[in-house]
């Protein structure tokens, strides 16, 4: 990874955590169009620890609600919400990683959620739930429940799958993106961890100056573009619904799907798997300014 390619995916998460758009699909896509190597243990781990570092943008933004020990149902709510999510996520991590190393899929189940976004206000309307106070233990399940589809379906983007979670569950939009940020606090902590013991374990030697430099660059970029993305988007679901990212999927899911076929990135992401032929039409450089979109 370069310190330029770090950049890009700094940024790139930072913009798409927070939207129900899938930052991993997103940073999938980015790094095939990079051609940057989908087994690099470095690159892999800076894409789950700077995820974290975009979520610790929620803290900021809602510091008052994260320090009200007074409020303890509000951490039992997001306790609840996330035992769901640890569960599948450790037991279906060879079906991640199988989805994950096929960009075709990604692609695919990025169309796909961008069809289901076309309609989910037109399917929960009549919402009951305006504060985040207000909302239950059986219904911040419910919600947690939703994020395993996230787990299953890597693409679907776990705010996506969570907002639809609490439509589903009659909160209104600015409350479901709201717990939708919430829950991806000990969700993202819990996965960093586990990546990081995993990274420190298996590979040591990416630990080194130039690297733990780039993560902490990666980290803080992440967290600023994150900080105006959270307040954009809550901005605008309350006043839109959100058609317009289910159309953006689909564009996305689209070009991407046109790129595989047309062999300008391969589905695996694997830049060794690309032909010199495809290579010599599309330099690095080109790629690198088309993922700017």
């Amino acid at each position: 990874m370069t310190w330029i390619q770090s950049v890009v995916i700094a940024i790139v998460e930072g913009i798409t955590e927070f939207l129900p758009i899938s930052s991993t699909a997103h940073i999938k896509f980015a790094k095939a169009i990079m051609k940057m190597d989908p087994n690099d243990p470095f690159s892999n781990m800076f894409d789950i620890v700077i995820q974290f570092a975009a979520i610790l943008a929620v803290i900021v933004l809602y510091f008052k609600r994260f320090v009200n020990f007074k409020d303890v149902s509000f951490y039992v709510k997001l306790a609840i919400a996330v035992i769901p999510a640890l569960v599948f996520g450790a037991l279906l991590k060879k079906h991640i990683d199988h989805i994950l190393g096929d960009i075709t899929i990604i692609a695919c189940i990025t169309l796909a959620g961008g069809i289901i976004l076309l309609f989910v206000d037109n399917w929960f309307k009549k919402s009951v739930v305006h504060r985040e106070e207000d909302i239950t233990y059986q219904q911040a399940l419910k919600v947690g429940c939703f994020q395993v589809l996230s787990i299953l379906f890597p693409g679907l983007s776990r705010s996506a799958s969570t907002i639809i979670g609490g439509l589903a569950t009659r909160l209104d939009r600015k409350v479901a993106a709201e717990f939708s940020f919430f829950l991806a606090v000990p969700t993202m902590a819990a996965a960093t961890v586990k990546e990081l013991y995993d990274t420190y374990k298996h590979t040591p030697e990416v630990f080194h100056s130039t690297n733990t430099s780039m993560l902490l660059a990666g980290c803080g970029i992440a967290f600023i573009v994150s900080l105006v993305a959270v307040k954009s988007f809550i901005t605008y679901v309350q006043k839109h619904s959100f058609r317009a990212f289910g159309v953006y999927r689909i564009i996305a899911g689209t070009a991407v799907l046109v790129m595989i076929y047309t062999g300008i990135i391969n589905k695996t992401g694997d830049p060794s798997s690309v032909s010199s032929t495809t290579a010599a039409v599309v330099p690095a450089t080109h790629l690198q300014v088309a993922q700017t979109r």
